[in-house]
């Protein structure tokens, strides 16, 4: 480090302190000696520097001078933290975790290096009359993230580094013996090592080479790698998964309930690799049903705190892209021995039922089983069975499938919401390119396996929250999605009012019930995925936690995940919580739990995220050999720039440049999502129809731009 970037920061830190020093003293008027008293300063030139320092900030405006040598804050509580929200001219605002506070705006050259998604102590000005609070980084508590994905560009001496991300607004200088072998107009992951006080551009080195830009495997694993999902799994975690024996001991079977004689199954897409769900089915004397939902014993295979756990707990969940599923754990796992594959011993955790034929549950059990799965069902085999009424296990999936349509209308009629969004396909050539884009459809296939696995989810909640009473109840992870705000509940309301669906907001129970008739009017009309996105968006977001038990969008009041352990980390702390407690152990660490959730969540947006960005890769893929088309479409989103339409036909999604539209000058009417000319008043609005031309795609930014065909 150097000695100039040394002093710099020691600079900082002592400015701060002295900040401070006024802070914890109620804002008292004070001289230099009196500061330097507080901190304990008796040596002279120490001193004269915090004269300097006094002097300095009063420049700034951060204190000023109330009369010769005596100094005071400009405001109180100037000092914040909150989390970079960069906008796309540089600017940002610090978003805080005090829900009642306003976002704090900060200036391009005051954001001293934070980038977007930093943890940040911001110095907040005194605020001026009518203007929103404005103020300046003073301190990076913590970086959101030091690796980016983007294009290597060579020059003699050294190399620069343009990131893909759009709110990374400063490239990272690459010096020559840190290229680490890459090419120039390589596509390549770099990481941050150094970013000195005075620099205008971070430092950094090669980390990966991803290969040529515009590639698709390039370009997949560039979207893996800018979310934060690793490429490959250490070669620890590899050799423990390799090394763990894929016989089952008589010993094991002895400790499990025996189901290998009862008819089971697995309903899965048909281009599933992993199958972590079963069904097994008994017809009992007295008449009743025993329905059992069996789920790969991961917990079984993978213990505490070994290499195979906390790559798991890292990665949080497997990662789906348009191509490929990275998973959380090995394949040695994840498709061999977790994978409940037909015509195999496999160990199960799992929930059995006796239901009635109204579908109640009359008795439950859950407990470590052995199942052999009789046939493997693709969802479209099960559908072909339920319309065909033939096919194998017929009499078994009707009666499957009644019991889920019961526990499916029990379920809307106590509240719970439908939300059919349309979920995007695409049929890919050899080398990963798009030929087609197709709706993926929701059948009876699809529910039936839906519901059973809600119904265990349910009821293992429902269990462990018995476990204990107030204080005393058991730690556990639970899936919470909060009731949404009234402010944003009738927002939409008003929205949906446009296209004449009344949405009742008196109470919980009445807002679900009028959310579901308006999704069930709305299927299949041109504005069903505008509102379906949002009532969504309205809608509070469903996390992880130890501290609630109820699922508003569902309507139940304990509710859990139990059944993708193989895919999601959360499950298998359900499994893990869950055996501990069945065996007579106490409640576990609240605290432990609760910061595992919190990461979770976390990796589960992220996934979210990173399976959004290769659907919107794939889509301006697809549209690429298409500019020029003329699609129609329905507006989508409105902003102060443009508007998104997306196409109907295939859903793709791209933008219109409000300045690209010749006619007249638009606005924007954000409070009536629409966006309006100033001089003969047109008005396209939110869910309206219009006629598009693809006009441009960039690749690398996985931007679609459209123009309008005007009439």
């Amino acid at each position: 480090m150097s000695k100039k970037k040394n002093s710099s920061s020691i600079n900082q830190v002592l400015t701060q302190m002295v900040l401070d020093i006024f802070e914890q003293n109620g804002n008292t008027p004070l001289n230099y000696k009196q500061v330097s008293a507080k901190l304990n300063i008796r040596d002279p030139e120490a001193r004269e520097v915090i004269f300097d320092i006094l002097k300095e900030e009063a420049k700034k405006n951060v204190i000023k001078e109330l009369s010769p040598g005596k100094f005071q804050l400009l405001e109180l509580k100037t000092f914040i933290e909150g989390r970079v929200d960069l906008t796309n001219d540089g600017s940002a605002f610090i978003v805080t975790d005090d829900e009642f506070e306003s976002d704090i705006f900060i200036a391009p050259r005051k954001l001293r290096n934070a980038l977007n998604g930093d943890r940040v102590r911001v110095y907040v000005y005194a605020k001026s009359k009518g203007k929103n609070k404005e103020g300046e980084v003073i301190e990076i508590l913590q970086r959101a993230k030091m690796e980016f994905t983007g294009i290597v560009k060579l020059s003699e001496r050294f190399a620069f580094f343009i990131p893909d991300d759009r709110k990374m607004m400063h490239d990272i200088f690459i010096p020559i013996n840190e290229l680490n072998g890459a090419k120039n107009g390589i596509k390549a992951v770099a990481e941050i090592t150094d970013w000195p006080v005075d620099a205008k551009n971070p430092i950094g080195r090669i980390k990966h080479i991803l290969g040529k830009q515009g590639e698709n495997d390039t370009e997949m694993n560039a979207i893996l790698a800018e979310f934060g999902f690793p490429l490959s799994f250490p070669a620890e975690v590899e050799h423990e998964a390799e090394a763990i024996p894929d016989v089952i001991s008589k010993e094991e079977i002895a400790r499990r309930r025996d189901f290998r004689n009862t008819i089971t199954f697995t309903i899965d897409p048909f281009d599933a690799k992993d199958f972590d769900d079963a069904l097994s089915f008994k017809k009992l004397e007295n008449g009743n049903y025993e329905i059992g939902v069996h789920i790969a014993d991961v917990s079984h295979y993978i213990q505490p705190e070994s290499a195979l756990d906390k790559e798991a707990e890292d990665r949080g969940t497997s990662v789906y892209l348009v191509d490929r599923v990275i998973p959380m754990l090995p394949e040695r796992l994840s498709n061999g021995l977790c994978s409940l594959r037909p015509k195999e011993d496999k160990l199960c955790f799992a929930a059995v039922f006796e239901m009635d034929e109204e579908a109640n549950v009359l008795t439950e059990w859950f407990g470590k089983t052995i199942i052999h799965s009789d046939r493997r069902f693709t969802y479209e085999e099960v559908q072909e069975v339920i319309e065909t009424k033939t096919g194998d296990f017929q009499p078994e999936i009707e009666k499957l499938n009644a019991l889920a349509y019961k526990l499916r209308e029990r379920k809307f009629k106590n509240g719970a919401i439908s939300f059919e969004t349309t979920e995007v396909k695409f049929k890919l050539d050899e080398n990963g390119k798009p030929i087609g884009v197709y709706v993926k459809e929701r059948k009876d296939a699809h529910k039936l396996i839906e519901d059973f696995m809600l119904l265990a989810n349910r009821k293992v909640a429902e269990h462990v929250s018995k476990m204990g009473k107030g204080k005393h109840k058991y730690t556990f992870v639970y899936r919470v999605h909060d009731s949404p705000k009234p402010e944003s509940l009738a927002n939409f309301a008003q929205f949906a009012a446009r296209f004449g669906y009344k949405i009742n907001t008196k109470s919980d129970k009445e807002t679900a019930k009028s959310l579901n008739y308006l999704m069930e009017d709305v299927e299949g009309k041109k504005e069903q995925n505008v509102l379906t996105q949002l009532a969504i968006r309205s809608m509070a977001k469903a996390i992880y936690t130890t501290k609630g038990t109820s699922h508003y969008g569902l309507a139940f009041d304990h509710y859990t995940h139990f059944t993708s352990p193989i895919r999601r980390y959360p499950d298998v702390m359900v499994h893990r919580l869950l055996f501990h407690y069945l065996n007579g152990g106490q409640s576990a660490n609240a605290e432990h739990y609760e910061k595992l959730c919190q990461h979770s969540s976390q990796m589960e947006k992220k996934a979210a995220d990173a399976e959004r960005a290769s659907v919107k890769y794939k889509q301006a893929e697809y549209l690429r050999d298409q500019v020029g088309s003329i699609y129609s479409g329905v507006i989508s989103g409105v902003t102060e720039w443009g508007m998104y339409v997306e196409i109907i036909e295939n859903k793709c999604e791209g933008m219109i440049r409000l300045r690209d539209i010749s006619d007249d000058f638009y606005t924007l009417d954000e409070k009536n999502y629409a966006i309006i000319g100033q001089r003969k008043k047109k008005v396209y609005q939110l869910g309206d129809e219009v006629k598009i031309r693809v006009k441009n795609v960039d690749l690398t930014k996985k931007q679609i731009d459209f123009s309008l065909v005007q009439d």
